[in-house]
């Protein structure tokens, strides 16, 4: 059952509110819409990537009848503290994950991931708590320095690494789903983020090409701490 028919089923439709990420997936915002209730934008945790759950507690109003939880990237939302959040409120509390890589994938990943974390300089390295699973390992490229995020992407690329900006564009500053909210984290994150290669297909000189061509390129940086 997708997300529009559960959030009708539940009773969620015209004259409601329900909380949403703006950080990617914009199908959610579409869910809600179709559902007949107003999407309403909160921030993100930036280490997890998904709804924070005091942002979506500022967010809260007497029109909320629900809060969509993404989970990001292989990295899990705080969902004890959102589902505490929705009884206390009494909203209902919906999840949507990615689909998981087979075990054996998983491991490889995390493999991957755990030489990027040891060799990488220049980029914020993802944390790796919560039992990460590395959909994506994802980075982030401060732009308090040169080259900024896009000019990074844009070198990467022409070193042959096929990295990707995961979220180009935030949800509520797109044209159907424009608002004036403010979402510090969420800009932040739309701005800084690059995800790198992290396949589980990868071989060991790929994951040397991978490092040394940010390496080069993270020592234009300023400090990212």
């Amino acid at each position: 059952m997708g997300t529009a028919a559960m959030l009708r089923a539940a009773g969620v439709g015209v004259g409601d509110e329900v909380i949403v990420p703006a950080f990617g997936n914009v199908e959610v915002a579409e869910a809600v819409t179709l559902a007949g209730a107003l999407p309403v934008f909160a921030d993100i945790d930036p280490v997890t990537y998904c709804l924070d759950v005091t942002a979506v507690e500022a967010a809260v109003t007497a029109r909320s009848a629900a809060v969509v939880v993404v989970h990001r990237f292989g990295r899990w939302a705080d969902v004890r503290g959102l589902r505490a959040l929705g009884q206390r409120h009494g909203l209902l509390v919906l999840e949507q994950g990615e689909s998981e890589a087979p075990y054996d994938e998983i491991a490889q990943r995390r493999q991957r991931a755990t030489y990027l974390d040891a060799k990488l300089r220049g980029v914020r390295t993802p944390d790796g708590g919560d039992g990460h699973t590395y959909q994506q390992y994802v980075v982030r490229v401060p732009g308090n320095g040169r080259p900024d995020r896009d000019a990074f992407a844009r070198a990467l690329r022409g070193k042959g690494v096929d990295c990707r900006v995961p979220v180009k564009t935030p949800v509520h500053r797109l044209p159907e789903f424009r608002r004036c909210v403010s979402l510090p984290e969420t800009e932040r994150a739309a701005d800084e983020t690059l995800a790198l290669p992290v396949d589980a297909s990868l071989t060991k000189r790929e994951m040397q090409r991978i490092v040394s061509a940010c390496n080069a390129l993270g020592g234009l940086l300023q400090p990212a701490f």
